[in-house]
């Protein structure tokens, strides 16, 4: 893809963590990872992008596995060298006492440049705001959305930089909308002619079709942190509603937003049908970064036509060497290896290929499958925990075909991703928004073995580049059958092609590669954002693909 003009909108992207780098510990998943991915492509293509996050000073979890067997989190206080200080500072109200924010920028990963607001300033007394990721209480949390959207805008202005769209990615950014409508007010608007006049500059992502990935407050802590921002308890009501939910907040002050796969559209469009005022909601599907998530030898055998099997086999022996080094487990080179790592949610249904032993546990005695577990619960999460604690016994009672690898990060991703045979995924339809693990899989062509949510109905070629499990089924059998489906797919065809034909399994693996690739690129991604979402008025299209 290139550039052929710079007439593209300017765009400020907001997001309340970023992926870029294992090391930079300011992500806690596949929000951020998506961030992250997003502005580095736009920092490869020299889009007119900037993006704002936080400062994270102890990030978030790392999470180890204790003796008994359950997750236990440690906090490292973080500090960077290649941060920039901008000389900036603005300042938010939060709990009725001012609160001082400083302001740092990184390209350092390649990225469009990134501005982080940061509260461990001498200058504020009490506690500190930007400390861990999504922890702490919900005034705690509106206390981050405060510093990130209100002032993410200030700093913006502070720093003199012209914008066209502003990119809400997730509702943890909506009351930047506030502090536009506020500027407009202060300006001599009423409400509604304020509100008029900053929709049009206004984008929107909406993610998780769960509920609990959609927040609301009570209109008494978001008067208490000071969310109101100078707006009535009618005006807030009219954007977000009571309780104030911050994904209603997003949908009603933009102009327009996307789902991040073509189910999850149709699934957002029928969620939020029922609530008035919401602007239109399109599909633009997510993609990932090939740099930073494809193998470089995977990528040299497969664009020059070489031994794609051998530098797969590479990328494995790194991942057992991993296993033997990591849990101890000596796992079988020539068996088949299936990964699974996702947040610990339950719609995720990480335990579904357990769930019946008289079928599973004799595949896993005999030494032909082998199963690899990673995954992360939140902190305050006691039912994600259970979640992890439940894989770790797994592990326990088949120490030679199953592990769990604790410390779920970027770094073990991209291991994982570029290692697996084939990638599983399996989560309650129509729950999955996109699932982007299986993109990076596909890049090195490891085969997804998926249930047909999220991304993968738009790429599945069942028995050509991977395969799906079972229907597009959702109902109250869904578990029975989806679980059936599994059996019967990875038995009868998974197996078979993996251990008697070979040459079958290499194409599949390219046409996995050629997909990922094809569609499932930020390249692409960034495309449709700058033809579908961001364009104004004042813009015309200008990238177009380029070899």
């Amino acid at each position: 893809m290139k550039i052929l003009n710079n007439s593209l909108p300017r765009v400020a992207y907001f997001c309340m963590e970023y992926g870029l780098a294992p090391e930079f510990r300011i992500y806690s998943g596949g929000l951020g990872i998506l961030a992250g991915d997003h502005i580095k492509t736009a920092g490869e293509l020299g889009l007119p992008l900037v993006a704002i996050g936080l400062l994270w000073r102890h990030g978030y979890t790392q999470q180890l596995i204790g003796e008994d067997g359950r997750p236990f989190d440690v906090f490292l206080n973080s500090k960077y060298d290649f941060l920039t200080d901008t000389g900036v500072t603005v300042n938010v109200t939060v709990r009725g006492r001012n609160v001082v924010c400083k302001v740092w920028k990184t390209e350092h990963f390649g990225n469009a440049p990134l501005y982080l607001l940061d509260t461990d300033v001498p200058e504020n007394n009490g506690p500190l705001i930007t400390d861990r990721l999504y922890a702490g209480s919900a005034d705690d949390r509106l206390a981050q959305e405060i510093v990130l959207g209100i002032g993410g805008i200030r700093a913006l202005r502070a720093l003199g930089i012209e914008v066209d769209v502003y990119h809400f990615n997730e509702g943890h950014a909506a009351l930047a909308g506030v502090e536009l409508i506020r500027e407009q007010m202060a300006r001599g608007a009423g409400f509604e002619e304020a509100w008029h006049r900053i929709r049009p500059q206004i984008v929107f992502t909406t993610h998780t079709p769960v509920p609990a990935g959609n927040a609301s407050y009570s209109h008494a802590a978001l008067y208490h942190t000071g969310a109101y921002n100078g707006l009535s308890y009618d005006q807030m009501a009219r954007i977000g509603g009571d309780p104030f939910n911050m994904t209603v907040a997003g949908l009603r002050l933009a102009r327009l937003a996307n789902a991040v796969a073509e189910l999850h559209g149709r699934t957002a469009r029928q969620m939020w049908q029922r609530v008035a005022g919401i602007c239109p909601i399109i599909s633009i599907t997510n993609g990932v970064h090939p740099g930073t998530w494809q193998d470089p030898k995977i990528r040299a055998a497969y664009q020059s036509g070489t031994d794609l099997w051998a530098a797969h086999q590479e990328a494995k022996k790194n991942l057992l060497d991993y296993i033997a080094v990591r849990a101890g487990a000596q796992f079988d080179m020539n068996a088949l290896t299936v990964g699974f790592a996702r947040r610990a949610a339950s719609y995720k249904r990480s335990n579904l290929i357990f769930q019946d032993p008289a079928v599973i546990n004799p595949m896993l005695r005999s030494g032909k499958l082998q199963l690899v577990f990673a995954g992360k619960a939140h902190p305050q999460d006691g039912h994600g925990k259970d979640i992890v604690a439940n894989l770790v016994a797994k592990a326990r009672e088949f120490p030679n075909s199953v592990v769990f690898l604790e410390n779920y990060d970027m770094r073990l991703g991209q291991l994982l991703t570029r290692s697996c045979d084939v990638w599983l995924n399996n989560p309650r339809r129509p729950q999955e928004a996109s699932g982007t693990s299986g993109m990076k899989a596909a890049m090195n062509g490891v085969l997804n073995l998926s249930v047909l949510d999220g991304w993968w109905p738009e790429g599945c070629q069942h028995g050509v580049n991977g395969w799906q499990i079972g229907e597009a089924y959702e109902g109250p059998e869904q578990n029975e059958r989806d679980r059936r489906a599994l059996y019967h797919t990875l038995f009868n065809e998974v197996m078979p092609v993996y251990y008697h034909d070979r040459n079958r399994w290499e194409q599949m693996m390219r046409a996995s590669i050629e997909m990922g690739v094809s569609q499932f690129s930020t390249h692409r991604m960034l495309r449709e954002y700058y033809e579908q979402l961001y364009r104004t008025t004042k813009s015309t299209m200008t990238m177009e693909s380029a070899s």
